[in-house]
């Protein structure tokens, strides 16, 4: 094909709606990591035809981006079977983004006719005035599950679908996901539109028992524990086997029920899914809390080991897992391990940025870890003051707060003392200005210990 044959088929390519159109950047996620992750699901969920559909789409971009344009194809071939299997006639909309990147891809090949092909098979499709909704819904599951930097975008494109479609399930269970990820936190549940949403979800997806546990676990947050268990019990009482349903379960144990009985669930869990990064995490964090309890100097030493392992399995499986290298971190520095320690820091704070999820978490225990393991003030100051600056309503950020004001009370000269307090009065939006003002909060700190 000459190029001048050429430019006119790149231009109607572009005006497709699909994952080479919607501005999916290879930067922003870790490929080899998001590859895995949907690997993974895709085997989790062989019931679900429709979601294993989209993930193959998904799979297919991501092979496209790795340079396996082969293995892409045969991604979006089975993404095709699969969605004429579960939606027999009505298939036509539910594959106008399938079509729009086999399209794409055959023209990255140099396969121009199959390209053409493809486009006239769109043509077809477009000619029956199919509704935007479809697109729209599909567009943000691609950006929901491709970076955590696009769930702003996942959420427009998911209201924008639910105005023209308000009873659709999956953008109903989409969008509450997507709220879940992203909401700061509210003074009561009726501001919590998570909440609403999610309620809105299971309504329209009343077998979807991630749903509830979701909501469980938002309501447990302003201590509705009532309807939090019993959401809990249906859930895993309809999907006993389901290791997304049981990691949730295992998680609202280890907040607010049992710490063994979490771990026995999430160890079942494992049995199913044991290259699942968020269960090693759950029981990372099991484990250390376990650690943290009462017991013997020899049983605290074997669960910060098991706690360890899992954290270790965490990241290998993740390598992007921020979350987890903050908690591995910390408890490096209390075996011991001082070098894997600061490397497992500098590597969490090296591929996060602002808003990554877990930053926080890393400049809290980074500081702990200078303080406490390296006995060095200055940088604990530093990143505690980053930590507190991220979110002060935090449990991390009243960490921080709390942790600077012991600093400011035992460790430092008054006037240092001052400018720290001043600094934590900046932030959350208090007062200080007055030595006396200083002496009457150093008082108050040390009266709290």
């Amino acid at each position: 094909m000459s190029s001048t044959e050429e430019k006119p088929l790149k231009t109607e390519l572009d005006q497709l709606e699909c994952h080479f159109t919607w501005d999916l950047k290879k930067a922003d996620t870790n490929l080899t990591d998001h590859l895995n992750r949907l690997e993974h699901n895709r085997d989790l969920n062989l019931g679900d035809k429709a979601g294993t559909a989209r993930t193959h789409n998904s799979l297919a971009y991501v092979r496209y981006l790795l340079g396996s344009h082969e293995e892409a194809l045969t991604n979006l071939q089975r993404s095709v079977e699969l969605t004429k299997e579960y939606y027999e006639d009505n298939c036509d909309k539910k594959l106008i983004v399938t079509y729009g990147n086999i399209a794409w891809l055959h023209y990255h090949m140099k396969q121009y006719a199959e390209c053409k092909s493809y486009l006239e098979k769109l043509r077809e499709i477009k000619g029956k005035k199919i509704v935007p909704h479809e697109v729209l819904g599909e567009k943000a599951w691609a950006l929901f599950k491709f970076s955590r930097k696009y769930y702003g975008r996942a959420n427009e494109c998911f209201r924008k679908a639910l105005e023209l479609e308000p009873e659709e399930g999956e953008w109903n269970a989409g969008y509450a996901i997507v709220l879940c990820r992203t909401e700061t936190k509210c003074k009561s549940p009726k501001d919590s539109l998570a909440i609403q949403q999610l309620r809105r979800g299971i309504e329209t997806n009343p077998d979807n028992d991630e749903l509830k546990l979701l909501l469980a676990l938002k309501l447990a947050e302003f201590k509705l524990f009532d309807e939090a268990e019993d959401l809990v019990e249906k859930a895993f009482e309809m999907s006993p086997d389901s290791p997304h349903v049981i990691r949730y379960v295992g998680k609202y144990m280890r907040n607010y029920g049992s710490l063994d009985r979490s771990i026995g669930l999430l160890k079942r869990a494992l049995e199913i899914a044991p290259n699942s990064a968020f269960i090693h995490h759950q029981l990372g964090l099991c484990y250390k809390i376990k650690k943290e309890g009462f017991g013997s100097f020899r049983e605290k030493k074997r669960f910060r080991r098991l706690s360890i392992s899992h954290l270790e399995k965490a990241i290998t499986l993740k390598s992007g897992f921020v979350i987890a290298m903050a908690h591995l971190g910390i408890l490096y520095g209390e075996d011991r391990k001082i070098k894997q320690a600061e490397e497992v820091f500098q590597t969490a704070i090296s591929i996060s940025d602002e808003k990554t999820d877990g930053l926080q978490a890393v400049h809290l225990y980074y500081g702990e870890f200078q303080q406490y393991r390296k006995n060095c003030l200055p940088l604990a100051i530093e990143h505690y003051k980053k930590c507190l600056k991220m979110a002060n309503d935090t449990k991390h950020g009243k960490k921080s707060a709390k942790n600077l004001r012991k600093i400011a009370s035992r460790y430092v000269s008054m006037a240092e003392a001052l400018s720290i307090l001043e600094f934590i009065e900046q932030v959350t939006g208090g007062r200080l200005s007055t030595a006396e003002g200083c002496e009457h909060v150093l008082e108050s700190t040390n009266n709290e210990e």
